[in-house]
C-alpha cells in the first residue's frame, strides 16, 4: 500500500472527509504523520530480517589514506564484510572475509610492524591524527572503526590498486529504512506487514485524533504483530517453538 492508500483507509474508518492527496486536509496530513511515526516505531523495535541487506563501502579515494573507507549513512550494523583479495596475477574475483578487530586489538597488530620495511606504509588517520602502519603488498586481513563511521583496514595491495575501492567490497548488515510522506510512497516492508502497520496506525489515530479507542483495530494490531514476529525469518522457517517432550505424529 502507498501512504495515500493507508491515509484513505484510516480516514474512512474514522468517518472523516475523503481526500485525493495526503496534503488535502489538516487531518489527512496528521494521519500521514502518524503512519510515519508508527512505521519507525515498528522498524526500530526489532532487528527485522528484511532490514538486513547487501551494500558496499564508500572509498576514501585518497592515496594518503588508502585503507580508509566509510560506512553508508543508513548503515546501522555490519554482520560481515568481504573484500576482493585477488592478486595482480589472478584473472578472477576472489571475495574473502575480512575479520573485525576492536580498536585496541587492531592497533596492537599494526603497531607490531616495522616501519622501516618497504612493505609497510605509515599513514595518519585524519580523525584521530594517530599514525597507523599498514602493509602495502597484500589485500586486507583485518578492519576496525574508531568512530562507527569510518572503516580502517590493515593493508592493501598497491600492485592491484592505489587505494581500496568500493566495487571490491561486499558487506551485509542492517540498513535503516527511510519514510517519505508523499502520495505514491510505498514503505519498505514485507507484504505481510502492511496490515500490521495499517492497524497500528489506525489505533493511534483514533486515540490521538478522535480522542477515542478502536478496540477492533487494536485487536488486529496485536494479532498482526504476533504473526509478523513468527513469520519474519521466512527462509529459516520462522520461530521454532520447543516441543516440551511431545513426539511428532507419523
Amino acid at each position: 500500500m502507498t501512504v495515500l492508500d493507508m491515509v484513505q483507509k484510516i480516514l474512512g474508518s474514522m468517518d472523516s472527509d475523503e481526500v485525493n492527496s495526503v496534503n488535502d486536509t489538516l487531518e489527512s496530513t496528521q494521519v500521514a504523520e502518524v503512519i510515519e511515526s508508527t512505521y519507525y516505531n515498528i522498524v526500530n523495535g526489532k532487528d527485522w530480517p528484511w532490514m538486513f541487506k547487501l551494500f558496499t563501502l564508500e572509498a576514501s579515494g585518497s592515496i594518503s589514506t588508502p585503507t580508509h573507507m566509510r560506512l553508508p549513512d543508513s548503515c546501522q550494523e555490519i554482520k560481515w564484510l568481504k573484500y576482493d583479495k585477488r592478486t595482480s596475477t589472478d584473472t578472477k574475483d576472489k571475495f574473502l572475509s575480512v575479520m573485525y578487530r576492536d580498536p585496541e586489538e587492531f592497533m596492537e597488530i599494526v603497531n607490531s610492524r616495522d616501519e622501516t620495511d618497504t612493505t609497510v606504509d605509515t599513514i595518519v588517520d585524519p580523525v584521530s591524527s594517530v599514525n597507523i602502519k599498514i602493509v602495502n603488498n597484500t589485500a586486507p586481513t583485518y578492519y576496525t572503526s574508531f568512530d562507527n563511521e569510518h572503516i580502517i583496514f590493515d593493508s592493501y595491495d598497491v600492485a592491484v590498486e592505489s587505494t581500496l575501492t568500493a566495487s571490491n567490497t561486499q558487506c551485509f548488515g542492517k540498513i535503516e529504512p527511510t519514510f517519505t510522506i508523499s502520495d505514491s510512497f510505498v514503505p519498505d516492508l514485507p507484504t505481510n506487514m502492511f496490515s500490521y502497520l495499517l492497524d497500528e496506525a489506525k489505533a493511534v489515530c483514533f486515540v490521538e485524533l478522535k480522542q477515542t479507542q478502536n478496540p477492533k483495530a487494536e485487536q488486529h494490531s496485536i494479532s498482526q504483530r504476533r504473526r509478523a514476529s513468527q513469520d519474519s525469518w521466512r527462509l529459516a522457517g520462522g520461530i521454532k517453538y520447543p516441543d516440551y517432550g511431545r513426539k511428532s505424529k507419523k
